[in-house]
């Protein structure tokens, strides 16, 4: 059952993501890329997405400029009290009307400038905003193609037949107080994390899961919240097919 929105916002967006995960509730998100949206079609992808009762909205992408994260995030209010997150693709994607922001931590990387480089350029910004900062631990996996993630971030994503590192991975972001895992084999890639490095995962760690590329059917998010994710997020389905959001998006209450 979807959380009253206001009330989500006024316990924190992480506290009710935590509390869904206790009840064995799952949650989906919409992801909406400034950049990948023509601004004649975003009304109707957010039309399409509250139909479907999606629990949050996440905003950014690896290019997204100041500007059209901000006009997205007003068209937004303007006709949503849906929870907004913001998942940045670099420093400079920070907007204070947003209710919170994934702090992202490239864990499956070596490049420092994504494991803290950046971090230390966005801080005295986010302490200063009041929006809810929640760490995440970003694991990229090999999704079968090279992506723009994968380009843009400069490094290599786990193999996806390495379940052992992916499972080191998400055990060495939780014990370094991570409060999230985000599980992604990159926009567009052509094979969606596999559920049994989701399986593999979510039985070594406690912290909530999220999952997301690749997710183009509901019987793809059914398998995912099967095997053990928490919240998906749909990107590109929604672009290529708005309608199909509703189908996925259902797949919620299938578990």
């Amino acid at each position: 059952m979807q959380t009253d929105n206001n009330l989500l916002k006024n316990k924190g967006i992480y506290h009710n993501h935590c509390h869904a995960k206790a009840q064995g509730e799952k949650q989906i998100a919409v992801l909406l890329d400034p950049d990948k949206i023509p601004p004649a079609h975003i009304s109707r992808h957010i039309e399409v997405a509250l139909l479907a009762k999606v629990d949050y909205f996440l905003i950014g992408g690896s290019t997204s400029l100041r500007g059209s994260l901000d006009d997205l995030i007003d068209n937004l209010r303007r006709e949503t009290d849906t929870p907004l997150i913001l998942f940045p693709g670099s420093p400079l994607q920070i907007c204070k009307k947003a209710d919170a922001i994934l702090f992202l931590s490239l864990i499956s990387g070596r490049n420092p400038e994504l494991l803290i480089g950046h971090h230390v350029i966005s801080a005295p910004t986010l302490m200063q905003s009041g929006i809810e900062v929640i760490s995440t631990g970003y694991m990229l996996i090999d999704g079968g193609m090279r992506t723009a993630v994968q380009y843009m971030s400069n490094t290599q994503p786990i193999p996806a037949d390495k379940n052992d590192i992916a499972v080191g991975t998400a055990m060495a972001g939780q014990l370094l107080g991570l409060k999230l895992l985000y599980l992604e084999a990159g926009s567009g890639a052509k094979n969606p994390v596999s559920e049994s490095i989701i399986r593999d995962v979510s039985q070594s760690v406690s912290i909530p899961i999220i999952t997301g590329g690749g997710i183009r059917t509901p019987e793809k998010a059914l398998e995912n919240f099967r095997a053990g994710a928490d919240l998906i997020v749909v990107g590109n389905a929604l672009e290529n097919d708005p309608g199909l959001i509703r189908e996925i998006a259902a797949a919620r209450f299938a578990t």
